[in-house]
């Protein structure tokens, strides 16, 4: 089964398709339908689904036949089904969520971590999961009644960094150790935990520092778990499996671990990190 990207991008694809049959110029489609021809990049590239009253608008510039746009109107609603599963899974609390991360980590012998806005959960003190939790129950209007359990279950995910067995990777960017996603004390509290990890002989741990030239451009963090990759946004969760697509993500972590730091140099970043929420008022 395909996963929800390529789904979603397999439904821009025909899309396309559809327009280029009548009109081969994207700009031209969107002034013949009234829309602004940014809307038509959009939904061509994957960026956005459109809604009901524009796919409807999309058919009917098409001349698409009663089959087509039966089905495109039931795989428009699929994805949809897709895209909220973030949120129903959240729904039924957040201790199911990380239950079900620690268990996908635990049979995995490979996890290579990546993230550029936030600490990653293995590696999260309780505090600073507990704030992260709530901020985003609090985003996406969700309960955070099991907030408590949520944390303990995050914090019990730390244990694989202790595993033997498998080999675990984590970069964090230097710009994660200043987001105020939660009091600089609780901050400076989790700076010391990373110290912490530096050492670990069952982890490889890095920072990508402010200041140095990146290999690629990097817009969001994301996990290799094994053969899979999985993308957490603020919505959704979107998981990567096309061998091609997982390569791509491979090569990137190895590309980004030639500009990274680790050991002595980390330790220093972290150090200097800490000083600078120290000196914050």
């Amino acid at each position: 089964m395909s996963t929800f990207e390529a789904d979603r991008l397999e439904f821009a694809d025909h899309l396309v398709r559809l327009r280029m049959a009548v009109e081969p110029e994207a700009k031209r489609f969107a002034a013949r339908i009234g829309w602004h021809a940014s809307k038509v990049s959009r939904i061509e590239t994957a960026k956005r689904l459109p809604d009901d009253a524009e796919l409807t608008a999309w058919l009917e510039a098409v001349g698409a036949s009663a089959a087509v746009s039966r089905g495109l109107r039931n795989r428009l609603r699929d994805l949809r089904i897709a895209e909220a599963a973030w949120k129903r899974q959240l729904r039924k609390g957040h201790r199911r969520r990380q239950e079900r991360d620690a268990k996908e980590e635990s049979a995995a012998t490979l996890i290579r971590v990546v993230e550029i806005m936030a600490v990653p959960g293995p590696v999260q003190t309780a505090d600073y999961a507990r704030h992260v939790i709530l901020s985003q129950a609090d985003l996406l209007g969700v309960p955070a009644g099991d907030v408590d359990a949520a944390v303990s279950a995050r914090m019990q995910r730390g244990r694989i960094l202790y595993e033997p067995g498998r080999r675990i990777e984590i970069l964090v960017a230097e710009s994660a150790l200043g987001m105020a996603v939660c009091p600089a004390e609780v901050m400076r509290t989790q700076i010391d935990r990373l110290h912490s990890v530096v050492d670990l002989p069952t982890v490889r741990f890095g920072i990508l520092p402010l200041g140095v030239q990146y290999p690629n451009l990097l817009p969001h963090g994301y996990w290799l778990v094994d053969d899979e990759v999985v993308v957490e946004l603020v919505h959704s969760e979107v998981r990567v499996t096309d061998p091609d697509h997982v390569a791509v993500y491979s090569r990137l972590t190895d590309r980004l671990w030639d500009v990274a730091v680790e050991g002595a140099a980390a330790r220093a970043l972290l150090a200097r990190a800490a000083a600078a929420l120290a000196a914050k008022p």
